[in-house]
């Protein structure tokens, strides 16, 4: 049985993801659909990269996996068809795989592109503001149905990429920044524990705030207080004992964090 996931900046109020999964099952009635989120921040790419990226290994391989951030829909920014690592990719040529295709490549596997440009596998009237309907929900459920992907588009070899942040580090500084925030308010920076290996005494300080140490639990510290920890990712995130980092210190993408070790 074909698995679909689906990840938009939609939300759920007006009905867009129901219409793409309606889409969907009139092509392959048996697709089981799995819904990632629909509440990435409109129109940003970059955080529809990330959450694709930490959540499609998780999945098995040959899902599909069709993703719509797309403020150039109408464009002639290309609809793209990928395979990376046994899963597949339907969405906008707008950056918005960049993170897989940089895992892959990290990781030495190939990886392949296509301009999703065979109309035979879109809706019959192709809308200007719904590609996710029109265009992306079609060619993902072919492709579930078992239609090959080089048989939907032209290859390509130069898909669109995002530069991601990526730390600085100096002396026994580690600047680094905001990369998200999720809904309990911790926010997850692009720090990852390699950088933390082996240092003591870490002091992050993040909008005018100090923080001394990662803790291990949000047990550690009492409720109410900035904490810094490993997260799931392996990633350093900052949060409020049951509370809200992100509201506590106004905090949001792109603001520096910095650690230091102590002497």
């Amino acid at each position: 049985m074909p698995v679909i996931t689906l990840l938009t900046d939609f939300g759920l109020r007006d009905g867009y993801v129901g219409v793409m999964k309606g889409v969907i099952w009139k092509i392959c009635p048996d697709a089981q659909i799995a819904d990632i989120t629909h509440f990435i921040p409109p129109q940003d790419i970059r955080q529809g990269a990330i959450a694709l990226q930490r959540t499609v290994k998780y999945f098995p391989k040959g899902t599909v996996h069709i993703a719509v951030v797309d403020p150039g829909v109408g464009t002639n920014r290309k609809p793209l068809g990928m395979e990376a690592d046994g899963h597949y990719f339907i969405g906008p040529d707008n950056g918005l795989f960049s993170l897989i295709l940089q895992d892959a490549e990290s990781r030495g596997l190939q990886s392949r592109c296509f301009s999703l440009d065979k109309s035979e596998y879109w809706l019959p009237e192709i809308s200007r503001v719904f590609h996710g309907r029109d265009i992306f929900a079609p060619a993902g459920a072919h492709l579930a149905k078992g239609v090959p992907l080089e048989k939907m588009g032209t290859p390509i070899n130069d898909p669109i990429r995002l530069t991601m942040p990526t730390p600085r580090i100096q002396g026994t500084t580690i600047t680094g920044e905001v990369v998200t925030v999720d809904n309990f308010g911790n926010l997850a920076t692009n720090i990852h524990s390699d950088l933390l290996q082996n240092k003591t005494n870490l002091v992050i300080k993040i909008c005018g705030k100090t923080i001394d140490g990662l803790i291990r639990t949000f047990d550690d510290r009492p409720a109410g207080e900035l904490a810094a920890m490993i997260g799931t990712e392996h990633d350093l995130i900052l949060s409020v004992v049951r509370g809200n980092a992100a509201e506590y210190l106004q905090a949001k993408p792109g603001d520096p964090v910095e650690v230091t070790t102590k002497s």
